[in-house]
């Protein structure tokens, strides 16, 4: 019931990581390199011709340490076995992971729509119906992304599931009524060496994390994106949604590069997992 559909919710998730370990490795032109040929990640980050950094190549969230992860396992479950190798990040588990458990942030009415989710953990998923992580939860999720940028857009081309998202840099406004969409409307500016994205318009049903915290329609988030180095990119989240949290909260974490590689082609097959979620 609930802890198998947690198995199956990160196996899922992990599988991703397998199936990009397949892809022929390739030497990419340009990447910076120690002695010994391996991409040197600590080299210093790139720019473009105009002087912006350049944040363009495959990524991947930090995954978190396997003793930090272990307290959203249920009591009696392998934990190590369940979560599997690499961990995922934190707060693609919880996304209010920094808030004390006796805190309230959830609005009642949201509480109750979390509760709802928690009961059938994994069986109302998104992913378990075959549609796709959205944002913010995509950020965080253990999902290569590749970002290919250019003067007046950004590409985020994710891997699972073979989705792609538009970052607008060419000064435009948000849309007065967007098309509802998982991933929402962005458009991002440059503040210093910061890419700055504003995201809006997004479908009213979407989970914020694996654990189903949800949000509404009319959330509003800001994401924040740093190439501290060749192989760091500095990544800051606030969620701004009033109708469903008494405050605005922000994190933080590292993506890594994934270095001479690609991302693959990756759909859901039809719901063919299905019937392991609804087994009792």
């Amino acid at each position: 019931m609930r802890y198998r559909r947690l198995s199956i919710l990160v196996a899922f998730v992990a599988g991703s990581v397998c199936a990009h370990a397949q892809w022929l490795i390739l030497p990419t032109p340009g990447t910076p390199r120690t002695k010994d040929g391996k991409a040197n990640l600590r080299a210093p980050a790139p720019r473009t011709a105009d002087g912006r950094p350049d944040l363009s190549g495959v990524w991947q969230p930090e995954p978190a340490p396997l003793e930090e992860l272990l307290k959203f396992i249920p009591d009696g479950v392998d934990g190590a076995q369940t979560l599997g190798e690499p961990q995922p990040s934190r707060y693609f588990m919880n996304i209010l992971s920094d808030f004390k458990p006796d805190e309230i942030v959830m609005t009642p009415a949201a509480e109750a729509v979390f509760k709802q989710r928690a009961d059938t953990f994994g069986k109302d998923l998104p992913t378990s119906h075959c549609l796709p992580f959205g944002v913010p939860i995509v950020d965080a999720a253990l999902i290569p992304r590749k970002i290919v940028q250019l003067p007046r857009l950004i590409l985020m081309l994710y891997e699972e599931p073979t989705a792609f998202r538009q970052i607008y840099l060419d000064g435009r406004k948000h849309p007065v009524d967007p098309e509802p969409a998982f991933y929402g409307y962005s458009v991002g500016k440059w503040e210093g060496d910061w890419l700055v994205v504003d995201v809006m318009g997004f479908k009213d049903d979407g989970w914020l994390d694996a654990f189903g915290h949800p949000h509404s329609a009319t959330m509003r988030v800001t994401e924040r994106f740093r190439r501290r180095d060749f192989g760091t990119l500095e990544t800051r989240i606030t969620v701004d949604d009033p109708k469903i949290y008494n405050k605005p909260f922000t994190f933080t974490f590292n993506q890594r590069l994934l270095p001479d590689t690609d991302v693959l082609e990756t759909f859901c097959e039809n719901e063919k997992d299905r019937p392991l979620l609804d087994a009792k």
